[in-house]
């Protein structure tokens, strides 16, 4: 075992950081079949739902409307590329005990601080936060715009004033019982609307051929809409704000308190092996979902929208990208399409709120505002942040009324935070973990290989939206 492993884990792991989810004391052995697995699946869920929202409906389907087939290899590598981040990040604070926010508190460098001293990447984290609630804006404007289209004569603005109501009454009680049965709905529910919608797109003049998706794998990168590329790569597979998201998803889902405190026993190493294959299929969930709901709006942006030249954009962001379906399958498919928008777009929104409702209480903590044993502050902390977020996202969105703007915003803001992410994961896994629950060789280097990629496109990131403005 690494001497370093783990050197000051009695202050975590017991998972003192999570009493108001798991009691201490929860170890529990892991399912041994494939079957029993599946109970303890959940995580996937969630996360799938912020995952498949503005990114794939609004900058996915976008860039197919700028560019057409050519970058589909480009949206494959931003849905594949970042889930050794979400599984290995979620390796460390399972294991480790710490919660996200306190993970990036242990990297050395610190910044002095009204209640004592800080990691620099929590200062980022603030940064990101304020970047997150913009996009928020976007998400939920965007959901209030799909409502729009069953009512023709509802003014955009007062729908997006009731989903702020509807929001913070569904995530009101704080619950993640109850997230997951209403996020599993909209899951299930986006994923087979726009299925169907590209599947019923190939009977038309619009259908995508072999010789279409041969085009979009020859690597070819229109700097012209660089930005949006970017923006859509940020914002589209496991984002780093769903990367962080999903640990606080797991947690309260149970597999850290499942593991229990480090002893250096072998009943420990059993069940931390035994949990992280949980981990492993929950992730390959989340891989199969946010692929199979990502890839079919680039390709009715790329056959439809751009054969007819419309880019979508404002206030009528929602009605452009409906011509997807309306011009393939008739106006009778208008209803398809607001559907399955407005589950994307919404459940986005609740998820969105609900991960920073726990980012919160534990900023706090770390800040040294907030005392980690205050179980009830942090409970009350997650609930009224629930009920005032939706109405600042509402707030946001009457301000600027261009969704594409504010989640390009936000999407940048994240494809910068990703090398960062993997950074620190890399760092952590190295310095605290034991080398026998350290990830294997493949994917160790694996890590590394996207740290380097994430970090280019970081640069370009900033040479694209500044040094080039």
């Amino acid at each position: 075992m690494a001497n370093n492993a783990l050197p000051d884990h009695n202050d975590t792991i017991g998972h003192a950081a999570d009493h108001y989810t798991q009691p201490a004391n929860a170890t529990e052995e892991p399912p041994r079949t494939f079957l029993e697995t599946l109970k303890y699946l959940g995580p996937s869920v969630i996360i799938s739902a912020t995952i498949v929202g503005s990114g794939e409906i609004v900058l996915t389907a976008s860039l197919g409307a700028a560019v057409g087939y050519s970058m589909l290899w480009w949206i494959l590598f931003s849905c594949w590329s970042k889930s050794i981040l979400q599984a290995e990040l979620t390796r460390y604070v399972v294991l480790s005990g710490d919660t996200y926010l306190r993970a990036l508190n242990r990297v050395p460098g610190k910044i002095p601080g009204p209640k004592g001293p800080f990691a620099w990447p929590l200062a980022l984290g603030l940064l990101g936060y304020a970047t997150g609630l913009t996009g928020l804006g976007g998400l939920i404007g965007g959901s209030g715009q799909a409502v729009a289209l069953f009512f023709p004569g509802l003014d955009p603005l007062v729908a997006v004033g009731f989903l702020a109501v509807l929001a913070a009454t569904v995530l009101g009680t704080g619950s993640y019982t109850r997230l997951e049965s209403v996020m599993l709905v909209f899951v299930v529910t986006f994923t087979v609307l726009t299925i169907t919608g590209a599947l019923l797109m190939q009977g038309t003049e619009f259908a995508t051929r072999a010789s279409d998706i041969v085009s979009g794998l020859t690597f070819e990168f229109s700097t012209t809409f660089a930005v949006l590329a970017l923006a859509a790569y940020g914002f589209t597979g496991v984002n780093s704000g769903e990367c962080a998201a999903y640990t606080y998803w797991c947690i309260e889902k149970g597999y850290a308190a499942r593991i229990g405190p480090f002893d250096n026993t072998k009943e420990w190493y059993r069940r931390a092996h035994g949990w992280l294959r949980v981990l492993r299929t929950d992730v390959w969930l989340t891989l199969i979902i946010l692929t199979a709901a990502t890839i079919p709006f680039y390709l009715l942006g790329a056959g439809v929208l751009h054969v007819l030249g419309e880019r979508p954009e404002g206030s009528m962001m929602i009605r452009a990208l409906s011509n997807m379906y309306t011009n393939t399958l008739g106006p009778w498919s208008l209803w398809l399409f607001a559907v399955g928008a407005f589950c994307i777009l919404f459940s986005s929104s609740l998820a969105s709120v609900a991960a920073g409702a726990r980012y919160l209480p534990d900023y706090l903590i770390e800040f040294g505002f907030l005392s980690r044993d205050r179980v009830d502050v942090r409970r009350a902390i997650i609930r009224w942040y629930c009920l005032a977020v939706p109405f600042i996202g509402f707030g946001l969105y009457a301000g600027f009324q261009r969704p594409v703007l504010m989640v390009t915003i936000a999407a940048c803001y994240f494809a910068m935070m990703l090398p960062i992410q993997s950074a620190v994961t890399i760092y952590l896994q190295a310095k605290r973990l034991p080398k026998e629950v350290q990830p294997k060789w493949p994917a160790r280097y694996l890590l590394r290989l996207i740290f380097v990629l994430q970090f280019i496109l970081a640069l370009a990131v900033i040479y694209f939206t500044v040094l080039r403005r």
